[in-house]
């Protein structure tokens, strides 16, 4: 089965409903991160005690998947409805085949290394 990597980086503030959209699709596991970036946008500019400054990195968060079974234009289609404003900023999505993935703790490959295990017990 093939395995896709998906990469959202979005508005901090939509990062809540997003995560409960992807977990409503049966996606589970994701990692999250803040990160800093500048697309379209080019940053804008702040005023701070009176003066002027222009800020180039603008704050994002980063949500990585991996999935084999649910569909990836369900995933897709899930954080375009819930990132969407219309609004410059939205933020971008990434797509990528995968050729392996390797569960450090049990060895297990490929798809059956990002699967959940039946009755194993989440820390």
């Amino acid at each position: 089965m093939s395995m896709t990597k998906i990469e959202i980086i979005t508005r901090p503030g939509k990062l809540e409903e997003l995560e409960e959209a992807l977990n409503d699709i049966g996606v589970l596991g994701m990692t999250v991160s803040q990160v800093y970036g500048c697309g379209l946008q080019k940053g804008h500019k702040e005023v701070y005690r009176g003066a002027s400054y222009d800020i180039s990195l603008v704050p994002k968060v980063k949500i990585e998947t991996v999935v084999c079974e649910i569909p990836v234009e369900k995933v897709l289609a899930t954080a375009e409805r819930i990132c969407k404003t219309g609004q410059v900023g939205d933020g971008k999505i990434f797509v990528y085949e995968l050729t392996d993935a390797v569960r450090i703790r049990t060895g297990q490959r490929g798809d059956d290394a990002i699967k959940d295990i039946p009755g194993e017990k989440k820390i």
